[in-house]
């Protein structure tokens, strides 16, 4: 059980706090229509989300490992067919490929931005690559003008997994509508969250937009009658109400995600590898992480502290034994294999109060012996 006195890494407690009557009404309101499934909260919010990220369709589904697999079925994607990613992202970006029958194809990362290197991924390609699921880790985009260009010049398709980067931006377009389809999830303890497990699939493609809305209710279109094989995987009203409300603060939520991560690289950047320092929203700060030596002293020191701390990821997916199966081994994708050794997220939660900031770099910086003054007051 989490120790209640520590500071946590994403306070979903004091967010209730500010939302709560607005959030208790909204679920009223659901009881009272009697309607829980595809009804006028889940159809309000696609077009809510879709305004948003700057497509013309967008789809409820239950969760976000759901609208990979079903932005794959969409697409296609069929066994025998390959997917390239990357093997430094949460298990369900590869589990979803495995999922349709595809064969997961991984390439390394860039050292700086923990995302997929474009300059590795044309060494993959082969006659058998039909996609490409690109992940915006932690909230900050991937160099999409290289993967889009090798995407059109190899007749691939590019699957957005922007899971963690609602809000991202990339040369005046959201992650997520960039690509051919986009995929997002609103675990609670997202950028976006919903009270439960809840997920969205966005596109510009009125075909691919038709065949989702297909998949995700077991292949209807008419009730009773099924076109394909699909699954249940449908948006409830309830979390749809919620995240209704919420997206209303996305904005101001981000913003004050990215104030707290400049201070915390401000602060920090001599003692550890911190992110860098952004202007505009090409990073929203799902997660903050820096990359230190003697990584599991310092996770030991802060919750001693009263501070969490997580690690996002310790296994690539290459080294998972789920995927023994594709014969990777350690050594293969170096990059990631570090930076999986390394890597350690901080509290980043928009509701983390310039206290709680101080003790957070305070302790991280008496970890590592600076010998410099308290943090200064922002």
């Amino acid at each position: 059980m989490e120790n209640p006195k520590l500071i946590p890494m994403v306070d979903l407690k004091k967010e209730l706090e500010i939302l709560k009557p607005i959030i208790i009404s909204d679920i009223a309101e659901v009881l009272d229509s009697g309607t829980y499934i595809l009804g006028k909260k889940g159809e309000q919010f696609e077009k809510r989300l879709a305004d948003y990220v700057g497509t013309t369709c967008a789809v409820g589904v239950a969760n976000g490992t759901d609208a990979l697999y079903l932005a794959l079925k969409a697409l296609d994607i069929k066994p025998g067919d390959e997917v390239i990613t990357t093997p430094f992202t949460f298990f369900a970006t590869g589990e979803a490929i495995a999922q349709v029958g595809a064969k997961p194809v991984f390439v390394d990362i860039d050292e700086e931005s923990y995302n997929i290197d474009p300059t590795k991924i044309e060494e993959v390609v082969s006659p058998k690559t039909k996609a490409i699921i690109v992940v915006h880790l932690f909230g900050r985009v991937a160099k999409m003008n290289e993967i889009l260009r090798i995407a059109q010049a190899w007749k691939i398709k590019v699957i957005e997994d922007a899971c963690q980067a609602i809000g991202t931006e990339y040369e005046g377009r959201r992650a997520g509508a960039i690509g051919d389809i986009g995929c997002f999830s609103f675990f609670p303890s997202k950028s976006l969250g919903a009270f439960g497990d809840a997920g969205a699939v966005v596109t510009n493609n009125q075909d691919l937009y038709e065949k989702v809305c297909e998949l995700r209710n077991h292949g209807s279109t008419t009730k009773y009658a099924h076109e394909s094989i699909g699954i249940n995987s449908r948006l409830d009203e309830i979390q749809a109400a919620i995240l209704l409300t919420k997206l209303n603060y996305l904005d101001i939520f981000l913003h004050k995600r990215k104030e707290i991560a400049r201070r915390y690289t401000e602060q920090l950047h001599r003692e550890v590898k911190a992110p860098p320092i952004v202007e505009t929203r090409e990073h929203t700060f799902h997660q903050y992480c820096i990359k230190v030596d003697r990584r599991e002293e310092l996770a030991v020191y802060l919750k001693n502290k009263g501070i969490s701390s997580a690690v996002y990821y310790p296994i690539p997916l290459h080294l998972q034994e789920a995927f023994h199966y594709l014969h990777y081994k350690g050594g293969d994708f170096p990059i990631a294999e570090k930076t999986a050794k390394h890597i350690l997220a901080l509290p980043i939660s928009p509701e983390l109060s310039i206290e709680q900031q101080n003790k957070i770099i305070a302790a991280v910086r008496t970890f590592f012996k600076t010998g410099r003054e308290e943090p200064t007051e922002a």
